[in-house]
């Protein structure tokens, strides 16, 4: 008889710090993956806390309540097994034992047993190690049909690692639950150089599961699969969308272990890695017995992949939307300057909530031509928005009333620019005071790295959406919205053609244009990702090929606006280094390249 394995991967969106709806959210799952023949149902690493729950580890109450959340999922696994993370205590009874993040092996309403975490990220957006302690045990579950091994997100990023200690101990099927969040390209080298790797090396099914959802800049892609021994993606979940992934796993395709290891580590594997152990899980075989005949594998759905410019636009889109929803606002604001940056904004934040949901605002000033208020208003027409046109030469005026005696014989610079900037940012913040609406900046990461947007004028806001994209991407980001209206059932071409074509302007003063004080947006934004996201030194970016001046430029110009960076709303991760989460420089600093 065939060993055909039922597995369930629930790729879902889940919440940090609630507790109950998070475990509202895994029995719905846990039914409907029973309800569908599962054997085992997979829900991702820390599912009843959500990820990351930061220092919400270091409240003994929210430590105890997740324990409670994860034996409740537990308790009503009747009929089906069940993976997923949560928070384990080392010693209940004391607190300073420490905490582990672990995975739990439910089986028909009881705990078989916990596995902890072996590898701990601690770079980047990931601070593991300022919470939990590492584990040390393989363990390889046998439940008769098949034998699991079970670990946790990073643990599979190394060849020699968990995977292939419970390898060699005879795991025909590793079950890898994660909180991996996305950044543009991330998904192609998972499923090439990780999930699909570890399969073929070790000659063993792997499933991936991934979380997906906003939690504040990160964004988690979902992008689940489960790979067959020849590193083949056989199953794969969609992106950025919830969905219970099913797959039934041939166990006859996998090659047996002759000998299995008797409690030594894996040969290569260092005792770092951990130690073997297998436990024999009984009643697997008469729990499905019992339960009859399964119905036949519903259709997953159809999960091509997408490139690269529409994985960071529905990145975008997910980020906005959890980010609101999840902080209990509906309805977002948007300054609409007449520019490409406030007209993606706007798309994506209509994408993200509904155009009902979306209120657009020009403010035009005396230097604003008359093309950017007619681009804002056929913006909003397009996209189905609410318009209003607020302009600020009233207050213009007066602030230059106000400051005439104190400014007398000095020239006009940036400080006379940007009281504009900030006029704008008070109408925006005091029509979000008045109605509890949110507002969302529109700057971009060429801006933000440069130091070319004002404090308390257009950075004044409660989320930065394109605050980790560069400007040539906004511009292909723009293209793609403009030709896929379908996929939001809207209109193609919604930001109009003007707004792309023209220069780019912040309109402060006459005649004003980006170029004016920024190298070329094509020729800037590489050198920003070489010396932000890569950390290239000065003689490195010059020898590949970059321009000295505009070199020196970017270095002086990001390490002296750090200050101003600090004081910015989040906003979406989108590239391998954001600003703020995965790039933290001092504010004083006097290291200077040359």
């Amino acid at each position: 008889m065939p060993r055909i394995f039922r597995l369930a991967l629930a790729q879902v969106n889940l919440t940090v710090g609630d507790l109950l709806g998070n475990t509202s959210r895994m029995l719905d799952y846990m039914a409907r993956a029973r309800d569908c023949g599962a054997d085992l149902v997979a829900f991702p690493e820390l599912a009843t806390t959500g990820y990351p729950p930061e220092d919400l580890l270091f409240k003994r109450s929210f430590v105890e309540g997740n324990v409670s959340a994860m034996e409740e999922v537990v308790a009503s696994s009747h009929g089906i097994g069940v993976v997923l993370g949560f928070v384990r205590p080392l010693d209940s009874d004391d607190p300073g034992a420490g905490i582990a993040n672990s995975a739990a092996l439910g089986f028909d309403g009881r705990l078989v047993d916990t596995y902890d975490k072996i590898f701990l990220p601690n770079y980047g957006v990931f601070d593991e190690e300022r919470y939990f302690q590492k584990g040390n045990v393989c363990p390889v579950y046998d439940l008769g049909v098949v034998r699991i091994g079970v670990n946790v997100c990073e643990d599979i990023w190394y060849t020699v690692g968990p995977s292939l200690v419970q390898r060699q101990s005879g795991a025909e099927l590793i079950v890898n639950i994660n909180a991996s969040p996305f950044h543009a390209g991330k998904s192609a080298y998972r499923r090439d150089s990780i999930v699909g790797s570890r399969a073929a090396d070790h000659g063993m099914f792997v499933a991936y599961l991934n979380t997906v959802g906003g939690q504040d800049e990160l964004v988690f892609d979902g992008n689940s699969m489960i790979c067959d021994p020849q590193g083949k993606v056989v199953t794969r979940g969609p992106a950025f969308l919830e969905s219970l992934i099913l797959a039934e796993i041939d166990l006859d395709t996998v090659s047996p272990i002759v000998n299995y290891n008797s409690g030594e580590p894996a040969e290569g594997s260092g005792a770092s890695v951990g130690m073997p152990k297998t436990l024999v899980v009984p009643g697997w075989e008469q729990v499905r017995q019992r339960l009859g005949e399964r119905p036949a594998l519903p259709a997953n759905q159809d999960c091509s992949e997408s490139d690269e410019v529409e994985e960071i636009y529905r990145a975008l889109v997910m980020g906005t939307r959890d980010y609101l929803h999840k902080t209990g606002f509906h309805k977002a604001i948007v300054g609409l300057s007449g520019g490409i940056d406030s007209a993606l904004t706007a798309a994506v934040a209509a994408d993200a909530l509904g155009p009902e949901n979306v209120l657009g605002i020009t403010m035009p000033s005396r230097y604003s031509s008359r093309g950017s208020v007619e681009d804002s208003q056929e913006l909003a027409r397009n996209l189905g928005i609410e318009f209003w046109e607020i302009p600020i030469e009233p207050a213009h005026i007066a602030f230059t009333e106000m400051l005439d005696e104190r400014f007398a014989g000095t020239e006009p610079n940036v400080a006379e620019e940007n009281v504009q900037a900030r006029i704008r940012g008070n109408v925006l913040m005091t029509v979000s005071n008045k109605f509890g609406w949110i507002v969302l900046t529109t700057g971009n990461k060429s801006e933000m790295a440069m130091g070319y947007a004002t404090l308390y004028g257009d950075m004044a806001g409660g989320f930065a959406v394109l605050k980790d994209v560069h400007k040539v991407t906004v511009y292909a980001l723009s293209r793609w919205r403009n030709s896929h209206g379908e996929l939001f059932g809207s209109r193609d071409e919604v930001i109009p053609l003007t707004i792309i074509d023209k220069p780019p302007s912040a309109e402060l003063r006459e005649g004003q244009l980006d170029e004016d004080s920024l190298p070329p947006y094509d020729v800037l934004d590489p050198v920003i990702q070489a010396y932000v996201e890569d950390d290239r030194s000065y003689a490195e970016m010059v020898e590949m090929g970059f321009d000295p001046e505009v070199v020196r430029q970017v270095i002086s110009a990001v390490d002296r606006n750090e200050y101003k960076r600090r004081q910015a709303p989040p906003g979406v991760k989108i590239t391998p280094r954001a600003f703020g989460r995965d790039r933290r420089l001092p504010i004083v600093n006097r290291y200077r390249q040359t």
